[in-house]
């Protein structure tokens, strides 16, 4: 199979040697090109799947000069470019050419890696050697969760993740188990929530043939088809004490019996677990197993909801709509400043979940190349209405003035009825330019 292709389209040989080292080779073929009149003969010849461009020129003309030539070699390539000087117009600039993302010099080399293997992950999931999914999101919150995951997956640990409905508890399990030695093996999830108490043990470990009426034939359970990969257990609080019972046995012996078998078989599998309750409560209540919640809180990694990262909520819609435009052939480039004005005021309840569910019934509307507010649908818009007046906390405030004046400091100020001094202070407070690591802001 040909590996896909990455065009760098950059003069410096260390961004080419540090993505050689950073990306998997035996996945990626990355063409270096150095003349701009290269680049349609690299899309005939090789057809790349995305196009790094590097600072080519002082003033940036040339870097969108070539962000214009590669889209009119291929319209839907994802693109991240480069730039040496930047300002807001720039950066807007850009994602409204086509841009998909966009990093300021000095930058990370491993957040650029990052970054392409976001990219390449949507709609590419049969690319040889499956890359994992990434979280998205540059906030404090989500960085260190981020590095703690880069931390936990190389060991063999059992892991407990917690965080509420929609904050991506599964996405955080599949990271774990793509990152680690075990990522060319079956990944098995398990909905302990929606599986039946009669049916815990026919599905978790499988059934001999005749053990049961209608059992006609020999079924491997969910931990055998793991074997040598991640089980991850999703909602593990939910199963009765019984079931928790089952499951802490074949975490602690690793192995199992089907029912109806005699043999027992030994098992090479990593668990991963995941609620979205409060396990130390439980235990107080009585409902969740001490000795398994020991066993499996080896490992605990807690995803904080998206009421505490709003400022990753630019990011999360850029990247949703990237892969809406892809499911609904449409090309729309992003949400109006009342729009994503309204999503900045908003709580979130559902978290990350109920804001895509969110965007992608706004393309069911079929919006133009911009989401209004209009676009949105109407219960949000009641829901929105409906906590109006209610006092946002000051970090909110501070990012809603922000976003709401494209980051003019000035406007943002005035809008506070701060002075600037004030508004600096205030973001100096929150670590909101810090975790945001955006291109240089008007002031």
């Amino acid at each position: 199979m040909k590996r896909p292709g990455i065009l760098i389209a950059d003069g410096d040989k260390t961004l080419l040697r540090s993505l050689e080292k950073l990306l998997p080779a035996q996945n990626f073929e990355l063409i270096a090109v150095r003349k701009e009149e290269d680049i349609p003969s690299v899309f005939r010849d090789k057809e790349p799947v995305l196009v790094v461009i590097g600072h080519t020129g002082a003033d940036g003309q040339d870097d969108m000069r070539l962000v214009h030539q590669v889209r009119q070699c291929q319209e839907k390539v994802p693109i991240i470019l480069i730039v040496k000087d930047s300002s807001e117009e720039k950066a807007i600039g850009a994602l409204r050419a086509g841009v998909n993302d966009y990093f300021r010099v000095p930058f990370s080399h491993e957040e650029l890696a990052a970054s392409i293997k976001a990219q390449m992950a949507q709609g590419e999931e049969d690319l040889p050697g499956s890359l994992s999914r990434e979280m998205i999101g540059k906030s404090k919150p989500i960085q260190e969760v981020t590095a703690y995951l880069g931390k936990v997956a190389p060991t063999d640990s059992t892991v407990l993740i917690t965080g509420e409905t929609g904050t991506g508890k599964e996405l955080a399990a599949e990271m774990i188990h793509q990152r680690s030695p075990r990522q060319k093996n079956p990944f098995v999830c398990i909905n302990c929530a929606a599986l039946p108490e009669s049916l815990v043990e026919s599905e978790m470990f499988g059934y001999e043939r005749g053990a049961f009426t209608g059992a006609a034939a020999l079924s491997r359970g969910k931990f055998e088809q793991a074997e040598g990969g991640t089980v991850f257990l999703d909602e593990i609080a939910d199963m009765s004490p019984f079931a928790q019972a089952k499951i802490l046995r074949t975490v602690e012996r690793k192995e199992v019996y089907r029912l109806g078998g005699r043999k027992v078989i030994p098992l090479n599998v990593r668990v991963t677990a995941a609620t979205n309750q409060d396990p130390e409560q439980l235990l107080e209540e009585g409902t969740f197993r001490e000795d398994l919640y020991y066993r499996l809180n080896v490992a605990r990694v807690h995803l904080p909801p998206l009421r505490d990262r709003k400022e990753d909520i630019p990011g999360l819609v850029a990247f949703a709509i990237g892969q809406l435009n892809q499911r609904f052939g449409r090309e729309v480039q992003g949400l109006s400043d009342e729009a994503m004005g309204s999503l900045l005021h908003y709580d979130w309840p559902g978290n990350v979940r109920e804001m895509m569910n969110l965007l992608e019934a706004a393309f069911i509307n079929l919006p133009c190349h911009r989401i209004t507010f209009m676009d949105l649908p109407k219960p949000f818009r009641r829901r929105l209405q409906e906590t109006k007046g209610m006092t946002a906390n000051e970090r909110d405030q501070v990012l809603s003035a922000l976003f709401a004046t494209n980051w003019n400091k000035s406007k943002a100020a005035q809008k506070l009825r701060w002075s600037r001094m004030t508004l600096y202070r205030k973001m100096a407070k929150y670590s909101i330019s810090a975790s945001l690591n955006s291109p240089e802001q008007k002031t």
